[in-house]
């Protein structure tokens, strides 16, 4: 079975962004048919073959739309940063995730792969050889590690058989 059988229609929330152009191109290249998420069209996804799809993930009703029909959605959509209101970074991050996990689970969606970061275990401390088991601190120095955290413990909680869900913190 190819890559593109496995995955089937793959949805990349924040698909023109740094991140989530790097992985619309490099599903466009394996042949996976790809949906490309975000507020504002993106040409340079258009230009590698995925369809470009105006989407806020904090819209509800647009969310579930946009999703619909994808077997695989993968979520790099965030606010990042260090400075700004908290409520922005919450809407963003951890609204705009509570409403794909749901867009996923009324759409049917097979996988989600949660964008995560290494920011989210963070804790003033240098961690050399560490494994899959540090805990998110108790607090945090930011708006952003904060939400990124609590959107990573919203998709992980969603963990089902529709969809499947997993937190990958890009390094």
């Amino acid at each position: 079975m190819t890559v593109a059988e496995t995955l089937g229609r793959v949805a990349v929330t924040g698909g023109g962004g740094f991140l989530g152009l790097a992985i619309v191109r490099h599903l466009r290249e394996l042949g996976v048919d790809v949906t490309a998420l975000g507020r504002r069209e993106y040409p340079a996804a258009v230009e590698l073959g995925a369809q470009s799809l105006v989407c806020d993930v904090t819209d509800t009703a647009a969310t579930r739309a946009a999703l619909a029909g994808h077997d695989t959605v993968i979520h790099t959509a965030a606010l990042a940063g260090v400075w700004g209101p908290a409520r922005e970074y919450e809407r963003a991050n951890v609204l705009g995730t509570r409403h794909v996990v749901e867009a996923c689970r009324a759409g049917g969606v097979r996988r989600l792969v949660h964008t995560s970061s290494p920011s989210v275990v963070f804790d003033g401390r240098s961690h050399r050889n560490a494994g899959n088991d540090l805990r998110h601190p108790e607090r945090f120095l930011a708006h952003y590690p904060r939400t990124k955290a609590e959107a990573e413990r919203i998709a992980l909680g969603a963990n089902a058989a529709d969809p499947a869900t997993v937190a990958l913190p890009p390094t």
